[in-house]
C-alpha cells in the first residue's frame, strides 16, 4: 500500500519531485493571493458592525487556519520518518517547521491587531489565543530540538516525536471556542450548512485560504530542495546537477 513512498527515500527522487511540483504550487498561489487580497480589501463590502476594520480577516483567518494545517503536514512528515525510517521525511519536516512558525506568528499578530479595536486590548488570555501561542512554541521547540543535535538522523527522530506529541494541541485550538467561554468568535466558514458570513465576503476569503495554502506548499518545496542540496553536496547527482546549471548560465 505504501510502496509509492519508497522511491522518495532517495534524495534525488525527492528533489526531482519538488522541482516538478513547485510551479504547480507557486503560480496558482500568486494568482489566488492577488485576486483574493484585492477583492477582499477593495471590493468586498464593509461589515455592518465592524466597518472596514474587518478586512484583516483576509490575512488573519487564512494564517490561523493554515497554521494548524501546516503543523499537521509537519507531523505527517515526522510520522513517515519515524515509521518507515525515511531520512528525507525528516528534511521535509524541518523544511515545513519555520514556515509554520512564521504563519502562526502572523496569525497571532493580526489577531492582536484585530482584537485591539474590537475588544479594547491587544491581548487577552483567551482559550483560542493561548492555544495558538502554544502552537508557536511547539514549532519553535521542534526547530530548537532539531538544531541541538549534531547527528541529524537522531535530531530528526527527537524532533519528530515532539512534533507528534504536539498534535494534541490542534483539536484544542479548533474546539476551544466551543469548550470554553471565550471572547473569540465561533465558527464562520466551517459551518457548511450556512456559513456566518455574506457570500460576497466569503469568496475572497476562500480564495486567499487556497492561495496561502499553495504558497506555503511552494515555500516548503523550495526549502526542501535547498536542504537536500546542502546535505547531499558530496553526492554525484548533486555535482552533476550543479555542473548542468553552470553550463546553462554561461
Amino acid at each position: 500500500m505504501w510502496k509509492w513512498l519508497h522511491p522518495y527515500a532517495k534524495s534525488e527522487s525527492t528533489y526531482q519531485l519538488c522541482q516538478t511540483l513547485f510551479p504547480w504550487f507557486a503560480i496558482p498561489a500568486l494568482l489566488a493571493l492577488m485576486i483574493g487580497t484585492i477583492w477582499g480589501l477593495v471590493f468586498a463590502p464593509a461589515d455592518y458592525q465592524q466597518g472596514d476594520s474587518f478586512r484583516i480577516i483576509y490575512i488573519h483567518v487564512p494564517s490561523a487556519l493554515l497554521s494548524m494545517s501546516t503543523y499537521a503536514a509537519m507531523a505527517i512528515a515526522a510520522f513517515i520518518g519515524l515509521v518507515w525510517q525515511i531520512r528525507t521525511a525528516y528534511m521535509a519536516m524541518m523544511a515545513i517547521a519555520p514556515i509554520g512558525a512564521a504563519i502562526t506568528f502572523i496569525a497571532l499578530f493580526t489577531g492582536a491587531a484585530w482584537g485591539k479595536p474590537m475588544w479594547g486590548t491587544w491581548w487577552v488570555w483567551d482559550a483560542r489565543l493561548t492555544s495558538e501561542l502554544v502552537l508557536l512554541f511547539l514549532y519553535l521547540g521542534v526547530i530548537s530540538l532539531y538544531k541541538s543535535f549534531d547527528d541529524k538522523l537522531q535530531a530528526g527522530k527527537a524532533a519528530g516525536v515532539m512534533a507528534l506529541i504536539g498534535v494534541i494541541n490542534l483539536p484544542i485550538i479548533h474546539y476551544s471556542v466551543e469548550w470554553w467561554n471565550t471572547l473569540h468568535q465561533g465558527a464562520t466558514i466551517s459551518k457548511f450548512d450556512k456559513p456566518s458570513i455574506a457570500t460576497e465576503m466569503l469568496w475572497p476569503l476562500l480564495i486567499n485560504i487556497l492561495g496561502m495554502g499553495l504558497f506555503i506548499g511552494a515555500l516548503a518545496l523550495k526549502r526542501l530542495q535547498n536542504e537536500l542540496l546542502r546535505r547531499e553536496l558530496h553526492r554525484p547527482w548533486v555535482l552533476k546537477l550543479l555542473l548542468k546549471e553552470s553550463k546553462k548560465s554561461r
